[in-house]
């Protein structure tokens, strides 16, 4: 077979890149590291803007379609700009709420919670004292307990929050990087929601000018195999939110009136934080139920515990007749799956692997199974 002088110089490029890649990969990732920080707004731009345009979507099949006014002018002029507007503070009321009903309360719950340390401590140390085979016990093992007041404990509280304190003029250096971190994180955050503004408002057109490039550089059979890829991931991720959404409001709104029901303190703040955590897969839920757990911790100890029966309850109810038909049926992913993405996702990147391996694994799995079809029909 007879070699043109172009496959050599493929070949050539190929190995000549193989060889710089394996033998500078230590580089190669930092300068990665580096691309990724610095382009890092962008990305957590483009990740509100596909977030929002959900909502925007929505609220824009439904602004003036109806009627003679739909044809004005000023309907079409102004629909991009109301409908965004209105997803945007759609987002941030509902974020406004959640922590409006949770931090205030969480922070109150802590405060009676350390309140109440020297009265318990107090309660189990005479109740220690008052019973022999348990203080014999003890006296066993070397360990003498003392009856102290309330008001030894709450210098023994102050004593220990003074020692903490000594210790702060060492780390005041970490204060400074945490400081950096949190305005660092908000510039990040702003110029992320600025980036998805400009992407919203020009979608179409950066939508077509994208499809231009693949088609003028790709070959049409390859052209069909990204295009194939793009709308399979699109539409499980757009799917995955959705219904991830709704199931979160659907077991929000079952805790909140089941926790009236039998008559747990905290229902609406507890129901909305559960339903907030909800958006994480498998995992969020108990994640809300440990922080609604601590909270009536503050108010009865024996509620408390059996709030956290109630919960496993309710989630194994939701996890088996609610979230099969609202999310699992919507992606298309068996339950196994579902936990195996959480899992891996969950250890790769933490919460935002959680919230991606779903919808990643479901894309993945209608194309193989796609394929597969293909094959052995074919």
């Amino acid at each position: 077979m007879k070699l043109e002088w172009k496959t050599c110089f493929k070949i050539g490029v190929t190995v000549a890149l193989l060889f710089l890649f394996f033998n500078y990969w230590d580089k190669l990732v930092v300068v990665a590291g580096l691309a990724l920080s610095a382009a890092k707004p962008l990305i957590v731009g483009c990740v509100i803007a596909y977030v929002v345009n959900i909502l925007m979507s929505f609220y824009e099949r439904y602004y003036f379609t109806k009627g003679k006014i739909k044809d004005k002018k000023w309907v079409s002029a102004s629909k991009r700009i109301v409908c965004m507007l209105l997803a945007y503070l759609s987002v941030v009321g509902i974020l406004f709420l959640v922590f409006s009903l949770v931090v205030p309360q969480l922070i109150e719950c802590g405060k009676l919670l350390v309140k109440e340390i020297p009265v318990v401590l107090d309660k189990a140390t005479v109740y220690v004292q008052n019973n022999k085979q348990l203080m014999n016990l003890l006296s066993e093992a070397g360990i003498s307990i003392q009856k102290n007041s309330i008001s030894d404990w709450e210098d023994i509280l102050k004593n220990a929050l003074t020692w903490i304190a000594s210790g702060i003029g060492g780390v005041m250096g970490s204060v400074f990087s945490v400081i950096s971190g949190v305005f660092s994180g908000a510039v990040t955050l702003l110029i992320g929601v600025i980036f998805s503004i400009y992407l919203l408002i020009s979608k179409e057109t950066l939508f077509a000018q994208v499809r231009r490039i693949f088609k003028t550089y790709c070959q049409e059979k390859a052209y069909k195999k990204i295009s194939y890829v793009y709308h399979t991931f699109h539409d499980c991720f757009h799917r995955f939110i959705v219904g991830q959404c709704t199931e979160a409001v659907i077991l929000g709104l079952l805790c909140m009136v089941c926790m009236w029901i039998f008559r747990f303190p905290y229902a609406t703040m507890i129901g909305a934080f559960i339903g907030f955590t909800a958006l994480i897969p498998v995992a969020g839920a108990y994640i809300g139920a440990a922080v609604g757990a601590f909270m009536i911790l503050t108010v009865s100890p024996i509620k408390a515990l059996l709030f956290l029966v109630f919960i496993v309850v309710l989630q194994q109810l939701e996890g088996n007749l609610v979230y099969p038909r609202v999310v699992g049926s919507s992606i298309g992913l068996p339950g196994i799956w579902v936990l195996s993405a959480v899992t891996i996702g969950g250890g790769v990147l933490g919460v935002g692997g959680m919230l991606l391996g779903v919808p990643i694994a479901a894309a993945c799995y209608q194309m193989l199974r796609a394929d597969v079809r293909k094959r052995n029909i074919a």
